[in-house]
């Protein structure tokens, strides 16, 4: 059996270390420049040195994305970002470009090359052309079976990683590479500022009938005839598994760091067990469903991991998460008080009950029993954003674990 890497996704520093701290084996993250989700907060030059040190503090290995499909002037602005990297020493790059390639293979050799899904991987003869130009990795395209990967398996060499993605928002474009985006608002998905516009309502229209809009699925709220479920493989590990793949790749760079702290602390203990006994993975089953629908998502499909998505795969009714808990925040230092900094992410009040979410799978029901600002003053809730806080939950707490509200 190879080795299984649970690779999960950072917006942020202070979400990098939720995710090494709830079970990552690696974490990748987007620089200022050149990836793929330009809209997220990523990473200033300090804070990736920072997280890279957090990480490889605690073991943990850190990807930097660099997976636009470049144009003439970005490749000078690419060259300078290497030499950049070079210094900063992350694990490895997510390279979509063959000139991107060609000048991270030039300019910092040492940190390994993975080719990103962006690229179009679905068949061995690609991963084993990125091989011979020393690619250590290669991310599988969305639209390969778990079968076509197992064959992809047997026809490259041993010491070329498989990285595929097993959970999270699927695109209704080929690989990624979608050109809504750029037709409707002049922002192009392949460089990184995609606006989603596949969840937007969509209507039919017969060229000899003009203004005549045909609605595909009947429904008051109309229809979205893109909007894909979101892709869960938390029951088939033992599939992925035997198909070959070294990294299960959870999807998510916008996400918060609720999100992230709940997917993959879910996944870590899924793995984990399996990789125990299979019995033991069997028997907790109903606990990982239960934990990886706490999150916000739209709905589970397995993708095109056992065929071709039947019109099951597509949501025709709403372009709307499901949410069951709403985020609170992340426990900082204990001060002399006996009190627990956090940077307050929604509203809570005094005497209401909340949940203390572990990176162990425990999740503790506490009661809000003191909140003080920066000014040591005592208050009754918590109503700003981004608030710098003091609480007493009653309980023992860790740096980094997460606060959490069930929703009704």
């Amino acid at each position: 059996m190879r080795n299984i890497e649970l690779l999960v996704p950072a917006s942020s520093l202070e979400v990098l270390k939720v995710a090494v701290v709830f079970g990552a084996d690696a974490v990748y993250i987007g620089g200022e420049v050149y990836g793929l989700r330009a809209k997220a907060k990523n990473f200033s030059k300090d804070d990736m040195i920072e997280g890279i040190a957090f990480a490889h503090e605690h073991g943990v290995k850190v990807y930097v994305t660099a997976n636009i499909l470049a144009h003439n002037q970005d490749l000078q602005g690419v060259r300078e970002y290497f030499e950049e990297l070079k210094e900063i020493g992350p694990d490895a790059l997510i390279i979509a470009d063959p000139a991107v390639f060609t000048l991270a293979r030039e300019i910092c050799p040492e940190i390994e090359a993975h080719i990103s899904t962006q690229a179009n991987n679905t068949n061995y003869g690609t991963y084993q052309f990125w091989h011979k130009l020393g690619a250590s990795r290669v991310v599988s395209a969305r639209e390969l079976s778990l079968a076509e990967i197992k064959e992809i398996r047997r026809n490259i060499p041993d010491d070329l990683e498989i990285e595929t993605f097993i959970h999270g928002a699927m695109c209704i474009s080929y690989s990624g590479r979608c050109l809504l985006s750029n037709y409707f608002t002049g922002r192009d998905a392949n460089q990184g500022a995609c606006t989603h516009p596949c969840r937007w309502k969509y209507a039919v229209m017969e060229e000899q009938r003009p203004g005549e809009y045909l609605p595909v699925y009947e429904n008051e709220r109309g229809t979205y005839i893109f909007n894909s479920k979101d892709l869960c493989m938390i029951e088939h590990i033992p599939e992925l598994i035997d198909a070959g793949i070294d990294s299960f790749k959870i999807e998510g760079r916008m996400k918060t760091a609720l999100y992230v702290a709940t997917v993959a602390r879910t996944y870590r203990k899924a793995i984990d067990d399996y990789l125990e006994s299979e019995e033991k993975y069997r028997a907790n089953m109903n606990w990982y469903l239960e934990q990886i629908s706490n999150c916000t998502y739209r709905q589970f499909t397995t993708g095109f991991f056992f065929g071709k998505p039947s019109d099951e795969a597509q949501i025709y009714d709403s372009n709307t998460y499901i949410k069951e808990y709403t985020y609170l925040g992340i426990v900082g230092a204990r001060d002399e008080r006996g009190l627990y900094e956090i940077e307050q992410r929604n509203k809570f009040s005094l005497g209401e009950t909340i949940e203390v979410m572990k990176p162990n799978g425990d999740n503790v029901p506490v009661q809000v029993l003191r909140i003080v600002n920066e000014d040591g003053e005592d208050m009754e809730s918590a109503p700003h954003p981004k608030q710098r806080l003091w609480i007493d939950l009653g309980v023992e707490l860790e740096q980094y674990d997460i606060l959490r509200r069930k929703e009704e």
